[in-house]
């Protein structure tokens, strides 16, 4: 039986994955003594899993994740402020099916934007759709987009993501305009989608930084009740830059 006519065919349909393990297939010893049922098995699944390999490059590299940051790699210490069973609770992606909110705050440099990254990207790998942006920029989009007529179409694609991830909150007190924008977008996501939020400032001053005493209580009972929450502590976790480390090495040897 002539093979290249097949393997055309599996071209034209796409499926090429499948056409090099095929290939691989055909250079192994002793591969007529494997039965067809098992050889077919395991052309699928190349096939499947590079295909799911191409979803996730595509979820992530719409994500845009700040960092690269993986789950597995959060250094769990209580000094940290990371409860293991928390962490292990999210890791399993079940607060996205339940569509809950998870709020991530402590010090600056303490590692929120990692664990809010290793989250989400954790939601990617499990076929969730992810947005993530730092809350100065996004409120700056979404003016400018009320300019040139996009607004309704970025809200719209908001609203759609299984998880959107908003960081630096609340790093200056909010303009009337950027708490309704923050209204809208809870509002189109509660119980219906996931968010994250990470923040230097504690959940307990957020009211007073969103501004509108009304339009606060509508925000935060939306964004707080059914959400996970992570203070993170200690020092910076950011390394010092090169200049830094000898400064601090001059002054050690003085």
């Amino acid at each position: 039986m002539l093979i290249h006519p097949t393997i055309d065919n599996m071209r034209s349909l796409r499926l090429f994955a499948m056409v090099q393990a095929l290939q691989t297939q055909m250079e192994m010893k002793d591969i007529e003594e494997m039965n067809f049922t098992d050889r077919l098995g395991l052309l699928i699944d190349a096939e499947l899993i590079a295909r799911e390999n191409k979803h996730l490059q595509s979820r992530l590299r719409n994500a845009k994740l700040r960092l690269s940051a993986c789950i597995e790699d959060l250094d769990i210490k209580a000094a940290r402020g990371l409860d293991r069973t928390v962490v292990t609770a999210l890791a399993t992606s079940d607060w996205l099916k339940r569509h809950q909110n998870v709020i991530v705050t402590g010090p600056c440099g303490a590692g929120k934007t990692y664990v809010a990254c290793a989250l989400a990207q954790k939601a990617c790998r499990d076929g969730y759709t992810v947005f993530y942006e730092r809350a100065p920029k996004l409120f700056q989009d979404l003016a400018l987009a009320k300019a040139d007529g996009r607004y309704y179409k970025i809200m719209t694609n908001l609203s759609k993501k299984d998880l959107i991830v908003i960081d630096d909150f609340a790093l200056a007190p909010l303009t009337d305009e950027q708490r309704r924008d923050l209204l809208e977008i809870v509002e189109e996501r509660y119980d219906r989608r996931s968010t994250l939020m990470a923040s230097q400032v504690p959940t307990d001053h957020w009211h007073d930084i969103i501004g509108d005493p009304t339009i606060a209580d509508a925000i935060l009972d939306r964004l707080i009740h059914n959400a996970h929450k992570l203070s993170l502590k200690g020092k910076t976790r950011r390394k010092p830059e090169e200049g830094e480390i000898n400064d601090t090495e001059n002054k050690e040897k003085k």
